[in-house]
């Protein structure tokens, strides 16, 4: 992939739908992982107005740290990029105090993770309406059209999605190129949703790189007869969890009237 021809293209393409749209630029949530960093800097390229937003909530000091890194690297370099932490904590301890709790450990557990990430959306898209933004998307290829790794109306709901066909190797080698922080780039990738430490290969039960080779052989029509060991494993668990999630990569279903059930 020749990186500084993507990256043009990427940044050419943000410019153009913002000024098309009539927009002042673009918001990012900028968690201290490896995908907003690339986005917020692809975002910081176009010169245009780049808010980005960190969205704490009960965070590990580690992510933390390397959002508010990335934040400041970007306003160093770009005058029009600007930044601010809006600690969601206490918003997220009030909802959970007048909604229902549940049995289910695991289930609740899940659904508050998307909760933290819907609550991240509305933050974003409060802070696009007052200053006249985008919102940027952060998700790549394999986690949303792969095995839908994100938050349905959480870090799924955007304005726009510039790396969303890189596969994630893809957006490291841009990550290189743009200069991302290092401590970013050597990071494990986590969607830090749980207030823990653990990381989205644990989640997921394969690693990024085993998923896009996956991502590949399913797309080739490859069955489940073509492999043993560990490539059996990994590609059933991305088959599963692709059939799983086609919920959030297809259009929402509507319910079509005949004219003649309507008159």
């Amino acid at each position: 992939m020749d990186v500084k021809k993507v990256t043009e293209h990427i940044v050419a393409w943000l410019k153009e739908y913002a000024v098309n749209a009539g927009v002042n630029g673009f918001v990012v949530g900028v968690s201290g992982g490896i995908d907003s960093a690339v986005t917020a800097a692809l975002c910081a390229r176009t010169g245009l107005n780049t808010l980005c937003v960190a969205l704490p909530i009960h965070q590990a000091e580690s992510q933390v740290d390397r959002a508010q890194e990335h934040m400041e690297h970007l306003k160093a370099l770009y005058p029009h990029v600007q930044s601010t932490t809006v600690d969601v904590s206490t918003t997220f301890e009030a909802f959970k105090t007048t909604v229902p709790q549940g049995a289910n450990v695991s289930t609740l557990q899940l659904t508050l993770a998307n909760t933290r990430a819907r609550l991240r959306m509305t933050t974003l898209y409060y802070l696009a309406g007052l200053e006249g933004l985008l919102v940027a998307g952060t998700g790549n290829k394999v986690e949303d059209f792969g095995v839908g790794f994100y938050t349905k109306y959480g870090d799924g709901g955007v304005d726009v999605s510039p790396i969303a066909d890189l596969l994630k190797s893809e957006v490291f080698a841009l990550a290189a190129y743009l200069e991302v922080p290092l401590s970013i780039q050597n990071a494990a990738p986590t969607d830090g949703l749980f207030g823990d430490s653990r990381t989205d290969e644990e989640q997921l039960g394969a690693s990024y790189d085993e998923l896009e080779w996956a991502m590949k052989m399913y797309d080739a029509k490859k069955e489940t007869t073509h492999f043993t060991g560990r490539q059996l494993e990994v590609f059933q668990i991305y088959t599963k969890l692709h059939r799983s999630n086609q919920h959030k990569m297809r259009p929402i279903p509507v319910c079509e009237i005949s004219e003649k059930l309507k008159s």
